[in-house]
């Protein structure tokens, strides 16, 4: 089966959040991180057949999901996951903060890599935790973790890393070289590691794979949290469905403590999606990640031309993070908004001489954006 991304769906009149920034405003928005395209017919076939039941009551976790889960990891990652390692979530940020909060305590510190998504400093912050900063570098037109720079300020105090594989907002897949320095680096200071992997599905470099952190050794398994979560890859985030996969039994027992009473479990719906997703997808899947190459291909492209502004990849993710240092402005993100482009702001996630354009979106939207953009950089060029 064939399926259409250059789809124009219209969400302007919609409850989409992403769209509802810039209701009656000439503004494209590319910035949260959902996706245009209409979710796959698997998923939706079993959303209807769900709703057709028509009873909605309190559910329990199907077995078959976590099924599903364990036969998705051992064939894509090689990593051999079991059911008690396994607690589902309504949502991958909730399982950031849980992190936080379950496996640190007052006057301990976070290690977070800098710049990188917000919710990791959200989750600090709202915690009450202090919070080190490893720089990210471009290393071969890739953003890497350089730890030299946080070696110097680490007091003993540091209890948690923050792993962010694939990297938002640099699009990095990580090697297994890298990810054995994170894990160096977290025995060398002893620290649990929580490694968010919500965007491992969307590769887009060929010859690269994803490693799940914790299938580095059992070192790293017992040492680890990882979230997954289908949500970004078959863009379903708005029914909430992630899972922390947590070996070490301590290490569950507090995550789970936290949790109690504070977060619910997954509703049915999510589940079903959830389900289907990963049982039914993956056709979908390859055909997403095609338009998405051409489309991270073509922005590529269109950047080069467009003066004050450069790209380093992406490898992975539908995320482009873009470095405007060189454009003669002093908010790059209002600059874009005022032309007709609404971004992801790069203050946001801890650099403002970048912003963040998410490209997945019909070629058509993303050419009329880039348009918008390269008339506004030439006229300030000029």
């Amino acid at each position: 089966m064939v399926f259409n991304f250059d789809e124009c769906i219209d969400r302007r009149h919609s409850d989409s959040y992403k769209w509802q920034k810039y209701a009656g405003r000439d503004v494209i928005p590319l910035w949260v991180a959902d996706t245009d395209f209409r979710s796959p017919p698997c998923i939706i076939e079993a959303l209807c057949a769900r709703i057709e039941h028509g009873v909605f009551g309190y559910g329990t976790l199907p077995a078959a999901l976590t099924e599903i889960f364990i036969k998705r990891m051992h064939e894509r990652y090689q990593w051999d996951v079991r059911p008690e390692w396994l607690i589902f979530l309504p949502g991958l940020v909730s399982g950031l903060h849980l992190t936080v909060r379950a496996l640190t305590s007052v006057g301990e510190a976070i290690v977070i890599p800098y710049p990188s998504y917000p919710p990791f400093r959200t989750a600090a912050r709202s915690a009450g935790r202090q919070h080190r900063l490893a720089s990210m570098r471009l290393v071969s037109s890739r953003w890497c973790v350089d730890f030299s720079g946080t070696d110097p300020v680490m007091t003993g105090k540091e209890s948690l890393l923050m792993l962010c594989n694939p990297h938002n907002p640099g699009g990095t897949a990580y090697r297994r070289g890298e990810l054995e320095q994170h894990l160096d680096f977290a025995r060398q200071h002893d620290l649990l590691v929580c490694s968010d992997e919500i965007h491992c599905d969307l590769l887009l470099t060929p010859d690269v794979h994803h490693i799940p952190f914790a299938s580095l050794s059992e070192d790293a398994a017992q040492r680890s949290i990882t979230l997954m979560s289908p949500s970004k890859t078959f863009n379903i985030a708005g029914l909430g469905a992630s899972v922390a996969v947590i070996p070490n039994a301590h290490l569950r027992m507090q995550f789970a403590a936290a949790r109690a009473g504070i977060v619910p479990m997954v509703d049915v719906l999510a589940l079903t999606a959830a389900n289907a997703a990963w049982q039914d997808g993956q056709d979908w899947l390859t055909q997403q990640l095609d338009y998405l190459r051409g489309n991270r291909d073509r922005l590529t492209e269109r950047l080069r031309k467009i003066p004050g502004l450069m790209l380093s990849g992406p490898e992975a993710t539908y995320l482009a993070w873009i470095d405007a240092s060189r454009l003669a402005v002093a908010d790059p993100h209002a600059f874009f908004e005022r032309a007709g482009v609404g971004l992801s702001a790069g203050a946001e996630f801890g650099d403002n001489r970048f912003v963040r354009l998410n490209f997945g979106c019909t070629r058509a939207l993303l050419e009329e954006a880039l348009d918008r953009m390269e008339l506004a950089c030439e006229h300030i060029c000029q």
